[in-house]
């Protein structure tokens, strides 16, 4: 019976996590196995670059679960384990064990993979990646008062370690090579508020320079701009986005590109193989088209969904493109995937970092872009999930709430 099928998922982090605890919760009585190369239970990411950075020896982080409750759900964990291939004719796995693993039905939960950077001195100790809990650990032990930091990149991860350094006292500078910080994700206006807000609380930001070689004997002590300036550092957090692992799918001789091609129930194109998170490439129903997204509400919903159907659902999963980044006193906000920014209609005041920002097209909102506004960006996302029509007056007008917009939308 359909229930008493043998599940594997590879791919212990968070939508791995999630996946467990939504078969068991749909009723699948069978076996499940999960596979991860890190030796931890699965926890969310998060916190790695903000509350766990911030808090001293990393006090206060939690797993999702104890082990006693796999323990008590009869979920067989393979911790510190990494699948090399899968034989997707006999559905079956290579475990770097030396066995191999045979299943019904296999969900593919891999992430991403750090983008590193080769150029001269890379291999040099006190150069750091963040993307598990003990890269994060490592940062952590390096925020000491005064410890002079270099991070790369001013993206996402970039600026929330930047930011948490600075709560912990470190000189931290930043280098990007582009114009602007965040600038693939930003309008400028925006984009230049996060860099007068990163400059006011003693953040080195440097635009347009990247990094040439990274310099020291043995540890890393300094870098070399593309300007050719010497910079000082004790350490190096280099964040330039991830690559999808997609090696085992390739094995397994899925289709691929930029990530796992999945549908809109999270199926690959093997019946029997299914994939979530950041290593798919996923039709949004939404949008029209294929994404693929490195955010915390991606890994969770799609990877429950994809458990769901593995266990006999037939789900959907259509959600607008969210995802946040603290960065010091500004929660930032934003909703859908806008291919180019255009004009945009904000309520608040950016300078202020109280505002929301809306882009629309065709009378609906494409996009949303929130500072300190959770409650605006809630109601905007319900009007972007219902393809609600609204006009440009109504929506840059505060004395008209988004309430009073949402209520006659959806009826």
């Amino acid at each position: 019976m359909m229930d008493t099928e043998n599940f594997v998922i590879i791919g212990a982090g968070h939508a791995g996590g999630v996946a467990v605890q939504a078969m068991r919760g749909a009723g699948h009585e069978g076996s499940i196995t999960l596979i991860g190369d890190e030796t931890h239970l699965p926890y969310e990411r998060p916190p790695l670059s903000k509350e766990l950075l911030q808090a001293v020896g990393g006090e206060g982080f939690r797993t999702m679960r104890d082990e006693a409750y796999y323990a008590e759900n009869d979920v067989t964990l393979m911790l510190g384990v990494k699948a090399t291939t899968i034989d997707a004719q006999k559905q079956t796995i290579a475990l770097s064990t030396g066995n191999s693993l045979p299943y019904d039905k296999l969900l593919l939960t891999t992430g991403g993979d750090v983008r590193k950077l080769s150029i001269p001195g890379a291999d040099l100790d006190g150069i750091h990646y963040l993307r598990t809990l003990d890269d994060s650990r490592a940062i952590e032990a390096l925020l000491k008062e005064n410890a002079n930091l270099v991070v790369v990149g001013g993206g996402f991860i970039g600026l929330e370690v930047a930011a948490s350094a600075r709560k912990r006292g470190a000189n931290v500078t930043v280098m990007e090579a582009m114009a602007h910080l965040m600038g693939r994700a930003l309008p400028g206006d925006i984009s230049a508020m996060f860099l007068d807000l990163h400059s006011e609380n003693g953040v080195n930001v440097r635009l347009n320079d990247g990094v040439q070689a990274f310099l020291g004997d043995g540890h890393v002590d300094g870098i070399e701009t593309s300007a050719g300036e010497t910079i000082a550092a004790d350490a190096v957090i280099v964040g330039v986005g991830i690559i999808p692992e997609t090696a085992l799918a390739e094995s397994a001789g899925l289709t691929l590109d930029n990530g796992i091609i999945v549908d809109e129930f999270a199926r690959t194109s093997n019946a029997n193989i299914y994939a979530a998170g950041d290593n798919t490439n996923h039709f949004n129903p939404l949008l029209d088209r294929h994404i693929r997204l490195e955010a915390w509400q991606n890994a969770q919903n799609q990877a429950a969904t994809a458990a769901r159907n593995m266990c006999g659902a037939n789900e959907v999963y259509a959600e607008t493109p969210w995802m946040w980044s603290d960065q010091f006193d500004a929660n930032l906000q934003l909703a859908g995937l806008p291919s180019t920014w255009g004009e945009m209609i904000y309520r608040g005041d950016i300078a202020s970092r109280d505002f929301i920002g809306f882009q629309l097209k065709d009378d609906m909102i494409e996009a949303a872009i929130a500072v300190n506004r959770p409650r605006d960006m809630r109601v905007a996302r319900r009007l972007m999930d219902g393809n609600a029509r609204v006009s440009t007056a109504d929506i840059g007008n505060e004395d008209i709430s988004l309430r009073d917009i949402l209520k006659p939308a959806t009826g």
